[in-house]
Order: structure tokens, then sequence, then C-alpha cells
């Protein structure tokens, strides 16, 4: 395995909070020797997200009763045989039997013996991994678009190519149109400069699905002025307040806008707007 880079890594409380587990159960598994965390300049422990897969799969199987010995050698070799890149066909570790099988296409091996209940894919994330439950028969597609949001929301600040991994994993999964994994990942993505034109491809494609959202009509604009775009910027501000008269910020976004273009009648009026309605 490549080793992993700091900015990959993941404090005991982010751990916490995406396994939904106490310190003292972390410390217990890290103790028993399923994951070998690396040591922050405060000596404090760091994760990788290949540690939240193995955590994870750990606690899966623990609840099912699968002895501690059992487990360490099962995900010993789930860490030996995890990659560096993801092959397109993924990865799915499998309950067959009694026995803990890992698929990669059209082989399988193998990692432990013993009942394990539940069906796991690794999906890639800013080149290490993460875990879902994606069994068909455990969960249907709004479940699992739901849990690949979630952990959008866990990863928006530390990890933000995976958060844009696990918004659009939503977006592709849900049965229906998922307006807020379309509304945050356009903003995540408005937030790089450079990346304003993949922002507004979000943003057209939600409005094909909600054209009449106040909130979808405001980021586009924001995400046409950071492309210069404008006069197409003016028109989204409009068609927003059109919507909704009383969206303080599309009014006060396009009194700046309508400043920088010395329509100071124009400035005043949406000025007044904003004013009037947070105050």
């Amino acid at each position: 395995m490549t080793p992993q880079s700091t900015a990959h890594e993941i404090t005991l409380t982010k751990l916490q909070a995406m396994l939904g587990v106490s310190r003292r159960v972390v410390s217990g598994l890290v103790a028993a020797g399923f994951v070998t965390p690396s040591r922050g300049p405060r000596n404090e422990l760091r994760f990788t997200f290949q540690d939240v897969v193995l955590l994870r799969t750990a606690l899966q199987l623990r609840s099912a009763q699968i002895p501690p010995r059992k487990i360490v050698q099962a995900l010993s070799r789930l860490r030996d045989k995890l990659p560096d890149e993801l092959p397109l066909s993924g990865i799915r570790v499998t309950a067959v039997g009694n026995d803990v099988v890992v698929k990669t296409g059209p082989s399988q091996w193998d990692a432990a013996t013993g009942q394990f209940l539940l069906d796991f894919e690794v999906a890639e994330i800013k080149g290490d991994v993460a875990v879902l439950d994606t069994s068909p028969w455990r969960k249907d597609a709004a479940t699992q678009a739901e849990e690949w949001y979630d952990l959008g929301e866990q990863l928006r600040k530390s990890d933000v190519k995976g958060a844009e991994r696990a918004y659009r994993q939503a977006i592709e999964f849900s049965p229906s149109p998922f307006y807020a994994a379309y509304v945050d990942l356009g903003a995540l993505l408005c937030e790089d400069e450079k990346r304003c034109d993949d922002a507004l491809r979000v943003f057209d494609d939600a409005l094909s699905h909600f054209p009449e959202d106040a909130v979808l009509h405001f980021n586009r604009a924001v995400a046409l002025e950071g492309l210069g775009r404008i006069d197409e910027a003016e028109r989204s501000y409009e068609r927003c307040l059109e919507l909704n008269p009383a969206y303080a910020d599309a009014h006060h976004n396009l009194a700046i806008l309508l400043e920088t273009r010395g329509d100071k009648q124009g400035l005043v009026r949406h000025l007044s707007a904003y004013r009037r309605l947070t105050n």
C-alpha cells in the first residue's frame, strides 16, 4: 500500500462521528489490533479512510458475534488486499455461507471464516477508501442515496473531493431527484472559483427537475457571477426574486451587481429591500 499523507487523515473525534460510536469503543478496537493508527504532532491518534473501512467492518462482525481473533484475521487480509486505486469493477466484501469473501471483478478470495451478515462495497474517496452497506436485499436505493449524502456532509470540511464523490453518488443512487444533494454539491463546487462551471452544470441539472425553486436560481446566479457572465447572473437573480420576493440575499447580491454596472437606481431599490427584510 502507498503510505497515506496526513492530509487524508481523520481525528479520533471525526472518526467517532463517522462510525457513531464512543471513544471507548474506538480505543478498544485499536487496542484489539483491528487498526494501527498513526500519531499527530501532539501525539493524538490519526486514522485513514482505510481505517474507517476496517473499523466499520469490525463493528459489524463483532455485532454478528464473530470471535475477535477471526475478525483480526479477516481484517488483516482485507487490509493487505485493499488496492491503492479501486478497480473499475469495485470491491465487494460478501457473506457466502459462513465465509467472508472478497470479490474484485470475476475473482474472489476468502478474507476469513465466520458468519458475516452484511454486504459492503468499498468506494474510492480521495485515493483512500470508504465503506457503505449496498446490499440490494437489505437496503433500497433511497436508503443508499441518503447514506452517500450523509457521508458527503461528514467529509465536506475535511475532504472536498471525497464529499463531491459522495454527493454525486447520492444523486446517482436516488430513485428521485435528490434536491439537497444537488444544492450542497453545487455550493461545494462553487466555493472553488475554478469550478464555477462545474457548479453551474449541477444547478442547471437540478433546475431541470425543480424549475421553480428560488434557491437553485440564486445559486446558479452566484456561479454565473463567478464565471463573469454578468447578464445571465442578473437574470437568474431576478428569476429568484420573481419566485421569492423576500429572498434577502438575492436582493443584496443583485444590488452589488447593479452597482458595478452603474445602475444606481437598481442598487438603491434592491439594497433598500435587503435592509427592509433583514431589519
